[in-house]
Protein backbone atom coordinates (compact mmCIF):
# COMPACT_ATOMS: atom_id res chain seq x y z
CA UNK A 1 0.00 0.00 0.00
CA UNK A 2 2.73 2.45 0.80
CA UNK A 3 4.40 1.61 -2.07
CA UNK A 4 1.33 2.21 -4.42
CA UNK A 5 0.45 5.62 -2.27
CA UNK A 6 4.46 7.28 -3.07
CA UNK A 7 4.08 6.02 -6.63
CA UNK A 8 0.87 8.24 -7.06
CA UNK A 9 1.88 12.11 -8.14
CA UNK A 10 -1.14 13.26 -6.92
CA UNK A 11 -0.65 11.93 -3.31
CA UNK A 12 2.77 13.44 -3.04
CA UNK A 13 2.03 16.68 -4.19
CA UNK A 14 -1.11 16.41 -1.18
CA UNK A 15 1.67 15.35 1.15
CA UNK A 16 4.26 17.73 0.00
CA UNK A 17 1.72 20.81 0.68
CA UNK A 18 0.47 19.18 4.32
CA UNK A 19 4.41 19.11 5.11
CA UNK A 20 4.61 22.74 4.11
CA UNK A 21 1.62 24.03 5.99
CA UNK A 22 2.64 21.49 9.21
CA UNK A 23 5.78 23.11 9.14
CA UNK A 24 4.51 26.70 9.10
CA UNK A 25 2.18 26.06 11.66
CA UNK A 26 5.07 24.38 13.76
CA UNK A 27 8.33 26.61 13.71
CA UNK A 28 6.56 29.33 11.91
CA UNK A 29 6.25 31.20 15.28
CA UNK A 30 9.91 31.29 15.58
CA UNK A 31 9.98 33.76 12.47
CA UNK A 32 6.98 35.38 13.62
CA UNK A 33 6.57 35.18 17.46
CA UNK A 34 4.24 38.13 17.99
CA UNK A 35 0.66 38.60 19.61
CA UNK A 36 -1.30 38.08 16.93
CA UNK A 37 -3.88 40.61 18.37
CA UNK A 38 -1.14 43.30 18.66
CA UNK A 39 -2.29 46.11 16.86
CA UNK A 40 1.40 47.27 15.62
CA UNK A 41 2.15 49.09 12.71
CA UNK A 42 -0.02 51.06 10.20
CA UNK A 43 -3.44 50.03 9.25
CA UNK A 44 -4.29 48.09 5.70
CA UNK A 45 -0.62 48.11 4.73
CA UNK A 46 -0.32 45.86 1.18
CA UNK A 47 1.83 42.92 1.04
CA UNK A 48 5.27 43.99 0.46
CA UNK A 49 4.88 48.04 1.46
CA UNK A 50 6.85 47.34 4.49
CA UNK A 51 9.77 45.06 5.54
CA UNK A 52 8.79 44.48 9.20
CA UNK A 53 5.05 43.48 7.45
CA UNK A 54 5.80 41.40 4.44
CA UNK A 55 2.42 40.11 4.09
CA UNK A 56 0.50 43.65 5.15
CA UNK A 57 -1.50 44.30 7.77
CA UNK A 58 -5.45 44.43 8.51
CA UNK A 59 -7.63 47.57 9.07
CA UNK A 60 -6.45 47.46 12.72
CA UNK A 61 -3.04 47.04 12.04
CA UNK A 62 -2.54 43.77 12.94
CA UNK A 63 0.53 42.08 11.27
CA UNK A 64 -0.94 39.41 8.79
CA UNK A 65 1.91 37.00 8.77
CA UNK A 66 1.67 36.25 12.46
CA UNK A 67 -2.20 36.20 12.03
CA UNK A 68 -1.56 33.62 9.60
CA UNK A 69 1.33 31.65 11.53
CA UNK A 70 -1.05 31.29 14.04
CA UNK A 71 -3.97 30.96 12.10
CA UNK A 72 -2.57 27.56 10.69
CA UNK A 73 -2.09 25.87 14.21
CA UNK A 74 -5.53 26.67 15.66
CA UNK A 75 -7.38 25.51 11.95
CA UNK A 76 -4.97 22.60 11.77
CA UNK A 77 -6.03 21.53 15.64
CA UNK A 78 -9.56 22.13 15.17
CA UNK A 79 -9.84 20.42 12.14
CA UNK A 80 -8.10 17.26 13.44
CA UNK A 81 -9.08 17.14 17.15
CA UNK A 82 -13.19 17.44 15.35
CA UNK A 83 -11.81 14.80 12.96
CA UNK A 84 -10.66 12.63 15.57
CA UNK A 85 -13.66 12.67 17.94
CA UNK A 86 -15.63 11.84 15.13
CA UNK A 87 -13.65 8.83 13.81
CA UNK A 88 -14.01 7.53 16.99
CA UNK A 89 -17.84 7.56 17.15
CA UNK A 90 -18.01 6.61 13.63
CA UNK A 91 -15.84 3.51 14.27
CA UNK A 92 -17.72 2.96 17.52
CA UNK A 93 -21.18 3.31 16.01
CA UNK A 94 -20.26 1.47 12.49
CA UNK A 95 -19.02 -1.31 14.73
CA UNK A 96 -21.99 -1.84 16.87
CA UNK A 97 -24.56 -1.86 13.96
CA UNK A 98 -22.53 -3.83 11.53
CA UNK A 99 -21.20 -6.27 14.27
CA UNK A 100 -24.65 -7.16 16.14
CA UNK A 101 -27.31 -6.05 12.83
CA UNK A 102 -31.08 -6.50 13.27
CA UNK A 103 -32.59 -3.65 15.66
CA UNK A 104 -29.13 -2.45 16.49
CA UNK A 105 -28.48 -2.00 13.44
CA UNK A 106 -31.83 -0.37 12.24
CA UNK A 107 -31.47 1.95 15.19
CA UNK A 108 -28.17 3.23 14.19
CA UNK A 109 -29.00 3.61 10.28
CA UNK A 110 -31.91 5.65 11.57
CA UNK A 111 -29.21 7.53 13.17
CA UNK A 112 -26.98 7.90 10.43
CA UNK A 113 -29.80 8.59 8.19
CA UNK A 114 -31.20 11.44 10.81
CA UNK A 115 -28.03 13.08 10.85
CA UNK A 116 -27.12 13.14 7.01
CA UNK A 117 -31.08 14.35 6.36
CA UNK A 118 -29.65 18.28 8.46
CA UNK A 119 -27.25 20.16 6.52
CA UNK A 120 -23.78 19.34 8.21
CA UNK A 121 -23.28 23.45 8.38
CA UNK A 122 -26.86 24.26 9.62
CA UNK A 123 -26.72 22.21 12.27
CA UNK A 124 -23.55 23.12 13.71
CA UNK A 125 -23.83 26.67 12.92
CA UNK A 126 -26.89 26.27 15.62
CA UNK A 127 -24.78 24.23 18.34
CA UNK A 128 -22.73 26.71 18.17
CA UNK A 129 -25.62 29.96 18.32
CA UNK A 130 -27.29 27.41 21.09
CA UNK A 131 -23.83 27.60 23.24
CA UNK A 132 -21.65 30.34 23.99
CA UNK A 133 -19.17 29.99 21.03
CA UNK A 134 -15.85 28.89 22.23
CA UNK A 135 -13.07 26.42 20.68
CA UNK A 136 -14.48 23.91 22.26
CA UNK A 137 -18.19 24.39 21.37
CA UNK A 138 -16.68 24.66 17.51
CA UNK A 139 -15.03 21.09 17.96
CA UNK A 140 -18.21 19.90 19.30
CA UNK A 141 -20.19 21.33 16.98
CA UNK A 142 -18.17 19.87 13.97
CA UNK A 143 -17.62 16.63 15.02
CA UNK A 144 -21.49 16.30 15.70
CA UNK A 145 -22.38 16.97 11.88
CA UNK A 146 -18.69 14.81 10.97
CA UNK A 147 -18.90 11.16 12.13
CA UNK A 148 -22.00 9.68 10.06
CA UNK A 149 -20.02 9.19 6.85
CA UNK A 150 -17.19 7.10 9.21
CA UNK A 151 -20.08 5.26 10.37
CA UNK A 152 -21.94 4.27 7.21
CA UNK A 153 -18.50 2.98 5.73
CA UNK A 154 -17.42 1.03 9.07
CA UNK A 155 -20.39 -0.40 9.01
CA UNK A 156 -19.75 -1.78 5.56
CA UNK A 157 -16.90 -2.85 6.09
CA UNK A 158 -18.10 -5.02 9.49
CA UNK A 159 -20.63 -6.37 7.60
CA UNK A 160 -18.75 -7.15 4.72
CA UNK A 161 -16.27 -8.93 7.06
CA UNK A 162 -18.56 -10.65 9.52
CA UNK A 163 -19.32 -14.23 8.10
CA UNK A 164 -15.17 -14.73 6.60
CA UNK A 165 -14.15 -17.83 7.25
CA UNK A 166 -11.23 -16.24 9.63
CA UNK A 167 -13.86 -14.38 11.99
CA UNK A 168 -16.03 -17.39 11.46
CA UNK A 169 -13.13 -19.77 13.25
CA UNK A 170 -12.82 -17.16 15.81
CA UNK A 171 -16.14 -17.62 17.39
CA UNK A 172 -16.33 -21.68 16.51
CA UNK A 173 -12.74 -21.39 19.14
CA UNK A 174 -14.68 -19.39 21.72
CA UNK A 175 -13.40 -15.84 21.24
CA UNK A 176 -15.52 -12.89 22.79
CA UNK A 177 -17.08 -10.25 20.54
CA UNK A 178 -14.73 -8.08 21.69
CA UNK A 179 -11.75 -9.98 21.24
CA UNK A 180 -12.98 -10.77 17.93
CA UNK A 181 -13.74 -6.94 17.19
CA UNK A 182 -10.67 -6.13 18.11
CA UNK A 183 -8.24 -8.78 17.09
CA UNK A 184 -10.27 -10.44 13.91
CA UNK A 185 -12.49 -7.27 12.22
CA UNK A 186 -10.76 -3.58 13.12
CA UNK A 187 -7.46 -4.60 11.63
CA UNK A 188 -9.16 -5.69 8.19
CA UNK A 189 -12.18 -3.02 8.26
CA UNK A 190 -9.63 0.32 9.42
CA UNK A 191 -7.79 0.83 6.15
CA UNK A 192 -10.49 2.72 4.26
CA UNK A 193 -11.19 4.72 7.11
CA UNK A 194 -7.57 6.35 6.74
CA UNK A 195 -8.88 7.90 3.11
CA UNK A 196 -12.15 9.06 4.71
CA UNK A 197 -10.31 10.56 7.67
CA UNK A 198 -8.05 12.96 5.32
CA UNK A 199 -11.26 14.56 3.53
CA UNK A 200 -13.04 14.76 7.25
CA UNK A 201 -10.31 16.60 8.44
CA UNK A 202 -10.76 18.84 5.22
CA UNK A 203 -13.87 19.57 5.88
CA UNK A 204 -13.71 20.29 9.11
CA UNK A 205 -11.28 23.28 8.19
CA UNK A 206 -13.95 24.68 5.88
CA UNK A 207 -16.64 24.20 8.50
CA UNK A 208 -14.19 26.39 10.87
CA UNK A 209 -13.81 29.12 8.32
CA UNK A 210 -16.92 29.16 7.55
CA UNK A 211 -18.55 29.74 11.53
CA UNK A 212 -16.11 31.94 11.99
CA UNK A 213 -16.70 34.19 8.83
CA UNK A 214 -20.52 34.11 10.23
CA UNK A 215 -18.80 35.37 13.43
CA UNK A 216 -19.48 31.99 15.54
CA UNK A 217 -15.85 31.37 16.03
CA UNK A 218 -14.00 31.72 19.27
CA UNK A 219 -13.44 35.52 19.89
CA UNK A 220 -10.10 34.75 21.90
CA UNK A 221 -8.50 32.96 19.04
CA UNK A 222 -7.14 33.92 15.89
CA UNK A 223 -7.89 30.83 13.61
CA UNK A 224 -7.95 31.54 9.20
CA UNK A 225 -11.57 31.74 9.28
CA UNK A 226 -11.06 34.90 11.98
CA UNK A 227 -8.89 36.51 9.64
CA UNK A 228 -11.42 36.24 6.73
CA UNK A 229 -14.13 37.44 9.16
CA UNK A 230 -11.91 40.52 10.34
CA UNK A 231 -11.37 41.78 6.62
CA UNK A 232 -14.87 41.14 4.93
CA UNK A 233 -15.80 44.94 5.32
CA UNK A 234 -12.52 45.74 3.72
CA UNK A 235 -12.82 43.28 0.36
CA UNK A 236 -13.20 46.04 -2.20
CA UNK A 237 -10.28 48.13 -0.59
CA UNK A 238 -7.97 45.37 0.65
CA UNK A 239 -9.02 42.39 -0.73
CA UNK A 240 -5.71 39.74 0.33
CA UNK A 241 -6.96 40.52 4.06
CA UNK A 242 -9.71 37.96 3.42
CA UNK A 243 -7.59 36.08 0.41
CA UNK A 244 -4.25 35.15 2.08
CA UNK A 245 -5.99 33.01 4.67
CA UNK A 246 -8.79 31.85 1.82
CA UNK A 247 -5.79 30.84 -0.49
CA UNK A 248 -4.15 28.91 3.12
CA UNK A 249 -7.27 27.47 3.50
CA UNK A 250 -7.27 26.14 -0.18
CA UNK A 251 -4.14 24.82 0.02
CA UNK A 252 -4.93 22.46 3.06
CA UNK A 253 -7.67 21.25 1.53
CA UNK A 254 -6.47 20.49 -1.83
CA UNK A 255 -3.55 18.74 0.28
CA UNK A 256 -5.86 16.72 2.49
CA UNK A 257 -8.07 15.60 -0.62
CA UNK A 258 -5.19 14.79 -2.76
CA UNK A 259 -3.80 12.50 0.28
CA UNK A 260 -7.17 11.39 0.34
CA UNK A 261 -7.45 10.18 -2.89
CA UNK A 262 -4.14 8.73 -3.12
CA UNK A 263 -5.05 6.41 -0.09
CA UNK A 264 -8.63 5.65 -1.64
CA UNK A 265 -6.23 4.32 -4.73
CA UNK A 266 -3.52 2.64 -2.83
CA UNK A 267 -6.03 0.69 -0.73
CA UNK A 268 -8.44 0.19 -3.92
CA UNK A 269 -7.93 -3.99 -4.09
CA UNK A 270 -8.92 -3.85 -8.19
CA UNK A 271 -6.09 -1.26 -8.37
CA UNK A 272 -3.71 -4.12 -6.21
CA UNK A 273 -5.12 -6.84 -8.38
CA UNK A 274 -3.76 -5.03 -11.05
CA UNK A 275 -0.64 -3.83 -9.53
Amino acid sequence: MLGRLFANKVALVGLLLLLIILAIAVFGRFWFPGDPWEMGAAPMLWPGEEAGNPLGTDFMGRDLATDLVSGAGVSLMIGFVSTGIAVVVGIGLGVISGYFGGAVDQGVTWLVELFQTIPSLVLAVILVAVFKPSITMVVIAIATVSWPPTARLMRQQVQSLRHRDFVLAGEAMGMSHTRLIFSQILPNALPPILSVATLTVAHAIQAEAALAFLGLGDPNVMSWGTIINSGREQLADAWYICGLPGFAILLTVLGFNFLGDGLNDAMNPHLRDHA
